[in-house]
């Protein structure tokens, strides 16, 4: 099974002058939650802002500053940090080491480590708006996408100096996001992925509607790791309160029909779709215009079937993988591949709902596997992000039979 963590990986985290290096504390501190081993490098500039001190005892290694620092093998530590590095973040960048690196510059500690690098390099531009649009500034951050580099786009927004617009240190969490991005294996590299999170609302007047306690949790997860993995991922999702994974296509919907119309515009193009949304099974057969006001009389209210989307997918092209999930309260064998075969799945996804550890709302999920071929697989109970890189691995490993 694949990890998305950064356990026993070595990070060396450069940090340059400038007022968002005290976000750079809170990379480190997340970098170290993920299992990760941080070295620092800061240039001179930013003892200005924040002391090399703070770094060394969160880090628990010594701060390099200068090529001719005093200590232990300081002379060719540069050396040995871009050795034993399995990725290199520099977070803030300004302008001046996006410049030095853009061309070969090396007349400081930062600068000089880059030049003897070779494992990936995220860099995270922070600086004034204006100094961030400056065509020279530009051209050097289109030079280091070109040499490899990830570019970490800044926020929008007021910045220290008054400027409202690009510039803004990312989200530490974006930062280390995308550092997992970028040590991930890319085995699904040139697929597009399509899945489906969250529930459907299905409207009975202009205050109410019938939904399901889904949370999305487990599609945004899926699309999450999915992205990690290289996949070019599409994500129709329901209403839900989960955070977006980066670099992915989201298309909200609310009711069944808007999905099933988002789902089987985006069909045809897809490798591998994934239907974890809870779809409301049953829609109000009308529609009030205004809310329905409460009287002593019983509400009766009509409903009408919604469509089957994934029994219209199982209309699927030969090269194309589909999966789906199945959320049951009893008889979980009988009706995980009785979805199966009705449906014309690949594979189906089948968990028990209402455990504290599996379901809707929770962070981990207790699953089973259902295959075309009458074989089964129970997984342990693990967080949902684990349950997506099983799953993935899964899926490639049927491709890859074909």
């Amino acid at each position: 099974m694949l990890d998305n963590n950064l356990k026993d990986k070595t990070i060396v985290l450069c940090v340059c002058a400038g007022i968002a290096a005290y976000k750079s504390v809170e990379v480190l501190r997340l970098l170290q939650k993920q299992g990760a081993r941080v070295r620092v490098i800061m240039t001179q500039g930013v003892k200005e802002f924040i002391g090399s001190l703070t770094f060394q005892v969160l880090s628990g290694n010594p701060v390099f500053t200068t090529l001719f620092d005093k200590g232990e093998d300081s002379s060719i530590r540069h050396i040995e940090w871009a050795e034993e590095a399995d990725l290199v973040v520099i977070a803030p960048a300004t302008a001046n080491i996006i410049g030095k690196i853009a061309n070969g510059i090396a007349d400081d500690a930062l600068s000089t480590f880059m030049l003897a690098v070779k494992c990936p390099v995220v860099v995270c531009p922070s600086m004034n708006t204006y100094m961030y649009e400056n065509r020279a500034v530009q051209r050097n951050i289109d030079i280091l996408e070109g040499d490899g580099f990830t570019i970490v786009e800044p926020g929008t927004g007021e910045l220290a100096c008054g400027v409202t617009g690009a510039g803004r240190f990312p989200e530490p969490r974006f930062v280390v996001d995308r550092i997992i991005n970028c040590l991930s294996p890319k085995d699904l590299l040139g697929k597009k992925v399509l899945i489906t999170a969250g529930p459907t609302r299905e409207a009975i007047d202009p205050v109410r509607y019938i939904s399901n306690h889904s949370s999305g949790k487990m599609g945004y997860a899926i699309a999450k790791i999915a992205e990690f993995r290289g996949a070019d991922v599409t994500l129709i999702s329901g209403p839900v309160h989960v955070e977006s994974p980066l670099n992915v296509t989201i298309i909200p919907v609310l009711s069944a029909l808007e999905m099933r119309d988002a789902f089987l515009s985006g069909l045809d193009d897809t490798d591998i779709a994934i239907k974890v949304a809870a779809v409301a099974d049953y829609r109000a057969k009308q529609t009030a215009d205004h809310k329905i006001k409460k009287n002593d009389d019983q509400m009766i209210i009509e409903l009408e079937k919604n469509p089957d989307i994934l029994k219209e997918a199982g209309m699927k092209k030969k090269h194309q993988f589909l999966v789906g999930f199945a959320a049951e309260t009893r008889d979980l064998v009988e009706n995980a591949r009785k979805k199966l075969d009705a449906k014309n799945l690949d594979m189906i996804v089948g968990n028990l709902v209402g455990d504290p550890s599996s379901g809707f709302g929770t962070e981990s999920n207790t699953v089973t596997l259902f295959y075309r071929d009458g074989k089964k697989e129970s997984l342990e109970s693990m967080d949902k992000e684990q349950v997506a890189h099983v799953l993935l691995d899964r899926i490639m490993a049927r491709i890859r039979e074909r």
